[in-house]
């Protein structure tokens, strides 16, 4: 069953060309990684240092495989240290 998973970050003001980048080169990975469908990027209009990634995956078990990824996680590190606050994710299932 397809699972979208959200994940919220916040950064310190003047990472937002860093993440960006950090962000594109997640989403070229994760798109030769099987079980990824699609993924977007949004920016919050209130607090534009707050992003949203969106991602979709085949199942939970083919995200929960890019989660533990290598690429992914030395990624994952230089974004944590652009970050306010820890990241927040969460995984939905459809009904």
């Amino acid at each position: 069953m397809a699972v979208r998973v959200l994940i919220e970050r916040e950064i310190e003001p003047g990472h937002e060309l860093q993440l960006h980048q950090l962000l594109l080169q997640l989403r070229a990975k994760a798109m030769q990684v099987k079980g990824y469908i699609s993924g977007e990027t949004l920016r919050a209009l209130e607090d534009p240092n707050k992003f949203l990634v969106i991602s979709t995956w085949s199942s939970l078990d083919e995200w929960k495989n890019w989660e533990s990824n290598s690429d992914r996680k030395r990624i994952e590190e230089q974004i944590s240290r652009l970050l306010r606050a820890p990241e927040k994710t969460a995984i939905y299932s459809y009904i």
